[in-house]
């Protein structure tokens, strides 16, 4: 499936909520350290509710152990600085996708030596950047939608009520 990546993210409602998110698509987490937070942390348990438990979590001691571990050309930087739109790139299973802290991004010397592997999501003239659950969730759902056809989730129901 697919690999989220989330460099230095410093708050655990965010990481918690991507951590949901991967389990219920089938991604697996990675951690950057240094984290802003304990991933103990109750706010963590608490914004993934039962599915920590159920979640392919690694974690790293920092971004260098990470880029010596894993293909860097199966990886995908998001940043606000390129103008290339995340859903016009192609993705394939086992692809990585890099978020940076909810204050800092990516560190530029990664994005300038990986400039045609950068992607953004579009925002409007007054906003600067998404929270970091909901940038993870698009960019993640995309990836899905090129990869796989709805019916391999046998569990999805659409229940419309007036």
């Amino acid at each position: 499936m697919f690999n989220i990546v989330l460099v230095e993210p410093q708050i655990p409602p965010n990481t918690g909520n991507i951590g949901r998110m991967c389990v219920n698509i089938g991604a697996t987490l990675h951690l950057v350290e240094p984290l802003g937070f304990d991933i103990s942390d109750r706010a963590i348990k608490r914004a993934g509710l039962d599915y920590w438990k159920e979640l392919n979590l690694k974690v790293w001691k920092n971004l260098s152990e990470f880029l010596e571990n894993n293909p860097i050309e199966k990886m995908h930087f998001a940043t606000t600085k390129t103008d290339r739109i995340y859903w016009d790139q192609s993705y394939e299973i086992g692809d990585y996708f890099l978020f940076g802290s909810e204050t800092k991004g990516l560190p530029e010397d990664l994005l300038k030596s990986n400039l045609e592997k950068c992607i953004t999501i579009p925002m409007g003239e007054k906003g600067r950047s998404l929270n970091l659950a909901t940038s993870v969730g698009i960019v993640a759902y995309e990836a899905l939608r090129q990869n796989y056809s709805l019916t391999c989730f046998n569990k999805i129901t659409i229940d419309f009520k007036s």
